[in-house]
């Protein structure tokens, strides 16, 4: 267990047993000698009010003397929820009295409910969910409902083999459901959780305001975005913080360069205004509907929604489309794609020049257009080879067609190289590109593409070569 941190100071403020923090590192008072302070500081505040409640009349003696009674009673329980933590969780406690909801008076029956007072009906404690944050924030809950993080969980339940992943990666939050869980749920999804023992994190908001703080300054700090996105196929993190942007906001936040030196964070981009509806212009995986004018794009497009089974091979919308249209993950039209663009062009103007900004970004976008060729070849080398009985589809498969969202799951070797050069090294490429990261859109991306390629090439003939032998 973590040392227990020194428990701040109280001084009143207000009548009860309400306080605010004052950190003053001299004071190293045990917490129940503090409780006792604290008891006989309010005491005497109550018992002056009671002195003065004897000019007032005996109706408004009697409204008063009620709502004191009720404002005390509140103070009460705040207090004998944290002597009791204190003991047990003593951090978590420390870190709801340096919080904003301490100053502002919102104890633990605010979010977690009455029903729990002891160790005997723990779990009568209620969990907060999105909607308990709403009652205060109602504004940022509702921009939040419409941005791509809440749908996190919508698109985690939406892969195909999402259940072949052993549960602790999803339900249990040891894998994708660690970060997916930002997602909004269903009264359904939430009780299944708890069911499976997961009863924690379900609020949302606490993915980036860590409990029990729920800082706003942590929030705003690109390390935020860290906890997520990162790694295998989405390292944003890694690209951002070596680019020029990420460089300088990490000088500034370490006091090498001034507090109002331009440097953008993570925040700046995709939360204008601190706005919390948060998405990009072409989403997750770099997909869009119309098709683009370009014909030999147009092709290269179709094949890749093939591959990920929103189109069929006769290139009808299959059922699957009306999954990514919930979980979000794609514009599937231009009005919405240009809105987001306008947004992200709107944004990097505050830095440069309109016509600068406009360039950078159209060059992420020939990025995606260069890759997506590389990744419709390698995809039409598979399906050949189920066409044309090399290798057998899977059973799973709806159509003799590679299925990019069996991800590391599809059977051979020639199909895993298939997802790694999809969701690994075509995500390194264009995210590289946008995030001003050269060396990950290059060397990470790029040039793995190819390699994958060249591999997928030299296995299909290979398996060719075995099947004229038989």
């Amino acid at each position: 267990m973590a040392n227990a941190r020194v428990k701040p100071l109280a001084r009143f403020t207000t009548v009860g047993p309400r306080f605010d923090t004052v950190s003053i590192s001299s004071w190293k008072t045990p917490h129940s000698l503090t409780s006792k302070i604290i008891k006989l500081l309010s005491k005497i505040v109550f018992n002056r009010i009671i002195i003065q409640l004897r000019r007032f009349t005996l109706k408004t003696k009697l409204l008063l003397t009620l709502c004191l009674l009720l404002f005390w009673a509140a103070g009460a329980q705040a207090e004998s929820c944290a002597e009791c933590h204190q003991s047990i969780t003593p951090n978590i406690v420390t870190d709801w009295q340096i919080s904003k909801h301490f100053e502002n008076e919102v104890d633990c029956s605010t979010c977690h409910g009455d029903g729990h007072n002891s160790a005997e009906n723990v779990a009568l404690v209620q969990i907060p969910t999105p909607e308990t944050c709403a009652n205060c924030h109602s504004d940022q809950v509702e921009q939040f409902s419409r941005g791509k993080h809440a749908a996190a969980w919508a698109a985690i339940e939406a892969m195909p083999t999402i259940h072949w992943q052993p549960m602790e990666m999803i339900s249990g939050m040891k894998g994708c459901g660690g970060c997916h869980k930002i997602g909004l749920k269903s009264e359904d999804q939430i009780k299944k959780l708890k069911a499976e023992g997961q009863g924690y994190g379900l609020a949302s908001c606490d993915a980036c305001h860590t409990r029990h703080t729920f800082s706003t300054v942590e929030a705003k700090q690109p390390q935020a975005c860290q906890t997520c996105h990162m790694g295998f196929d989405h390292p944003q993190w890694e690209m951002y913080s070596a680019s020029k942007h990420g460089v300088r906001a990490l000088l500034k936040q370490n006091g090498t360069l001034p507090e109002d030196t331009a440097a953008p964070t993570c925040q700046t981009s995709h939360m204008q205004e601190g706005n919390h509806e948060v998405r990009t212009a072409w989403g997750f995986l770099a997909v869009r509907l119309p098709l683009p004018e370009d014909p030999q794009w147009a092709a290269d497009r179709a094949t890749i929604l093939t591959a990920l089974g929103v189109l069929d091979p006769d290139g009808a919308p299959t059922a699957r489309l009306e999954v990514v249209k919930a979980a979000d993950v794609a514009r599937l039209d231009e009005v919405s794609w240009q809105k987001e663009r306008d947004k992200m062009i709107k944004t990097c103007s505050q830095c440069h020049s309109e016509s600068y900004a406009k360039g950078e970004l159209a060059k992420g976008d020939e990025m995606i257009r260069q890759a997506d060729h590389l990744m419709a070849e390698a995809i039409l080398i598979i399906a050949c080879l189920y066409e044309d009985n090399i290798i057998p589809k899977p059973e799973s498969y709806a159509y003799a067609y590679p299925d990019l969202l069996t991800f590391h799951d599809a059977p051979r070797v020639i199909e895993t190289t298939l997802f790694n050069m999809f969701l690994k090294h075509r995500m390194r490429t264009f995210q590289g590109a946008f995030h001003n990261n050269p060396d990950y859109a290059l060397w990470y991306g790029w040039a793995e593409m190819v390699q994958d390629l060249t591999e997928i090439k030299e296995m299909a003939a290979e398996l060719r070569d075995d099947d004229d032998d038989d």
